[in-house]
C-alpha cells in the first residue's frame, strides 16, 4: 500500500550554491516537499573557486533528514519513497583517499579558472594550438571548464594527490560520484561510479564508445585506476546506507543540465531548453547521433535511460555568468539589496540608455572560448543610473543566450521555434520578456519550475526494477506554462544585438597568460591606459550611486 500521493521519488540536487532534497509524486509529477541548505564558495586566490567536499556531503544528508521530517508532518510515510535520483553541478572535481574517506583537496568548482597555464601547456603540444584538437574524441574544447584540466592540475600541484596515486589510495569523481560513494557506504564498500552525462563532461570519455578513452587518458597523463565506473543514467546502482532512507535504491544519476532537459520533456530531437542559474546552459537534443559543432558549441551526452538503451546526445552552449552577475551587483557593488530589486529597477526604465555590460569575469565560454576576456561596461554617460545598469545586467544574460542560439541553429541546420526555460532567474518576468525580445521567439516557462530535480526523479522512477515513472507515457500537453512573446521589431532587435557584439570585442585580449599562469603586467598596463577613461567613469558612477544611497538613509 502507498499513501495519498502514490509512489514517491526523491531527488538529490547538489548545485553550485546549495544542496537540496526534493520529493515528487510519480503519478502526477507534483512536488510534495523539499529542504534546501546553502553551501559556501571559497575563493583562496583570484580566479579560484572551491567548496569543502565534506560540506557538500553533510548538507545533502541534512536535506534528506529534514525532508523526511517534512513528510511526517504532512502525514506522508517516507517509506513511500521508492527510489532516489541524483543530479549535480557538473565538471566540479573532487579527489579523496579511499582508505580514510577524507578529501585530498577542496572541490574545484566548474567555473574555477586556475588551470589557464595548464591549458596553455597542453595547447603547446598540439598543432597550431588548436583548442578543438580533442573534440572528435570527447566533443569538448581544451578549456579550464572541464574536469580533466582540474584533475591534471591537482596531480601536478598537490603532493597529497601524487602520494595517494602512487600508493593506490586516490579516487576521483565529479560531485555525483563523491555523493554516491559516501551514501552507499564510503570506506565500507561505497560504490565508485558515475553516469554517462557526467562522464561526458570530464574530457576523458569517448563519445562513441561511452568508455574512458585510452588516448585521452594518455594525453592528459591521468591514470585509469582513479576513475569511476561509467553507468547509464537510469538503473539501480545500489542502496543508501546513510540518511533516514537507508535501504532505498539509488537509480537515477545525471548532470544537472541534462537532468533539466529531461525535466523539461525535451526528449525529441530539435527540442531545446535554457537553464538560468549561477551560469547559463542551453541544451539542444540531437537524438542518437552526436553532432559536432563548427561554431564553438560542445557535444555532450544528453541521457541514456537504461544500460541496454541507446544514448541520446545534445549540443550545448554554456555561459559562465548568469545569476552570478546579479550576485555581483548585490555583493560587490551594493547596487541592489536583493534579486527582486534588480527586476524592479530594470522595469523602471524603458531601455539601458545605451549601456552594455559583458560579464566576462573569468573569460567567455561558448561560443567564444576566450579565457583572455574580462568584463566591460560600455556606453556610460552622466545620465546613466543604477536602473540602467540593472537592466543591462539582465540583457547581458539574454545576449549571451542569443550568441549560443545563433550558432546552434547554424550547426543544427534548423530553426529553434521556442525556448523552454528553468532555473532560479526565471522568476524574473523582465528577464524572460527581454529574452523573448532579443531572440525573437516565444519563451516558455513551466508553472512547476523545479525541472532540474524533476529530471533526476524521472530517471530514478523510470529505472528497470523501479518502474513507477514511464517516460513514454508523459503528455506534454498537460504541462501548464507561462509564455513570453517578442514585443520589439526585428530591426530594433538586430541593431541592439550588433552593439552587443561590438561590446564583446572590447573584452578580448585583456589577459595574456604567461607560462606560470600569471597575467602579463606590461600588456595589462597598456590596456589600462587605453580604457582608463571608461574605468574612471564607471568608478565615479558607482561612487555616485553609493553616495545617493547613503544620503537617502539620512532622510
Amino acid at each position: 500500500m502507498v499513501g495519498k500521493y502514490g509512489p514517491l521519488i526523491g531527488a538529490i540536487d547538489q548545485g553550485t550554491s546549495s544542496s537540496r532534497f526534493l520529493v515528487f509524486s510519480a503519478q502526477r509529477a507534483e512536488l510534495i516537499t523539499y529542504h534546501q541548505v546553502e553551501v559556501k564558495q571559497l575563493t583562496p586566490a583570484e580566479g579560484w573557486v572551491e567548496s569543502d567536499p565534506m560540506e557538500l556531503l553533510q548538507t545533502v544528508i541534512e536535506c534528506v533528514s529534514k525532508t523526511v521530517e517534512n513528510l511526517k508532518s504532512l502525514e506522508v510515510d517516507p517509506g513511500d519513497i521508492k527510489a532516489v535520483g541524483v543530479c549535480n553541478q557538473r565538471e566540479t572535481t573532487i579527489v579523496w583517499d579511499k582508505q580514510t574517506g577524507k578529501p585530498l583537496y577542496n572541490a574545484i568548482i566548474w567555473l574555477d579558472a586556475r588551470t589557464k597555464s595548464t591549458v596553455e601547456m597542453l595547447l603547446a603540444k598540439v598543432q597550431g594550438g588548436n583548442k578543438d584538437f580533442l573534440k572528435k574524441h570527447c566533443g569538448l574544447p581544451i578549456s579550464t571548464y572541464f574536469s580533466a584540466l582540474k584533475l591534471k592540475w591537482l596531480i601536478d600541484n598537490v603532493p597529497e594527490v601524487q602520494d595517494a596515486i602512487s600508493e593506490n589510495r586516490c579516487l576521483f569523481g565529479t560531485v555525483d560520484t563523491w555523493l554516491i560513494w559516501n551514501l552507499t557506504g564510503g570506506v565500507k564498500g561505497g560504490l565508485h561510479l558515475t553516469d554517462v552525462t557526467n562522464a561526458s563532461r570530464t574530457m576523458l570519455m569517448n563519445l562513441e564508445t561511452l568508455n574512458w578513452d585510452p588516448y585521452l587518458l594518455k594525453f592528459f597523463d591521468i591514470p585509469a585506476s582513479i576513475l569511476p565506473q561509467i553507468r547509464s543514467s537510469s538503473e539501480i546502482y545500489g542502496f543508501l546506507t546513510a540518511t533516514p532512507l537507508g535501504g532505498t535504491p539509488i537509480s537515477g544519476c545525471l548532470g544537472d543540465q541534462q537532468s533539466a532537459l529531461i525535466g523539461q520533456l525535451c526528449l525529441e530531437p530539435g527540442q531545446a531548453k535554457m537553464t538560468y542559474g549561477t551560469g547559463g546552459f542551453l541544451l539542444y537534443n540531437t537524438g542518437i547521433q552526436p553532432v559536432q559543432s563548427e561554431h564553438g558549441l560542445i557535444t555532450t551526452v544528453a541521457y541514456q535511460m537504461g544500460k541496454n538503451k541507446q544514448a541520446h546526445y545534445a549540443m550545448e552552449g554554456s555561459i559562465a555568468v548568469a545569476g552570478l552577475a546579479l550576485s555581483w551587483l548585490k555583493n560587490n557593488l551594493n547596487l541592489i539589496s536583493d534579486f527582486q530589486e534588480c527586476e524592479m529597477l530594470a522595469s523602471s526604465v524603458e531601455n539601458t540608455g545605451g549601456v552594455y555590460f559583458v560579464p566576462a569575469f573569468s573569460g567567455l565560454y561558448a561560443p567564444y572560448w576566450r579565457m583572455d576576456a574580462r568584463g566591460v561596461v560600455c556606453g556610460l554617460t552622466q545620465f546613466t543610473t543604477r536602473a540602467h545598469l540593472a537592466r543591462a545586467t539582465l540583457e547581458s544574460v539574454c545576449y549571451q543566450t542569443r550568441d549560443i542560439v545563433e550558432v546552434m541553429m547554424r550547426d543544427a541546420g534548423a530553426h529553434i521555434t521556442s525556448l523552454r526555460v528553468d532555473g532560479g532567474m526565471t522568476q524574473n518576468n523582465v528577464l524572460l520578456q527581454l529574452q523573448a525580445d532579443i531572440l525573437g521567439i516565444p519563451i516558455v516557462r513551466p508553472t512547476m519550475t523545479e525541472t532540474t530535480a524533476l529530471g533526476a526523479a524521472m530517471a530514478a522512477g523510470n529505472a528497470e526494477g523501479i518502474d513507477v515513472w514511464s517516460l513514454e507515457s508523459l503528455d506534454q500537453d498537460t504541462i501548464t506554462s507561462d509564455v513570453f512573446t517578442p514585443a520589439v521589431t526585428e530591426s530594433d532587435r538586430d541593431s541592439r544585438y550588433a552593439r552587443w557584439k561590438d561590446a564583446v570585442k572590447r573584452t578580448l585580449g585583456w589577459e595574456t597568460i604567461l607560462d606560470d599562469g600569471s597575467a602579463d603586467p606590461e600588456r595589462r598596463k597598456r590596456m589600462l591606459g587605453s580604457i582608463s577613461g571608461t574605468v574612471f567613469l564607471f568608478s565615479s558612477f558607482v561612487i555616485l550611486v553609493a553616495a545617493r544611497q547613503y544620503r537617502s538613509t539620512l532622510r
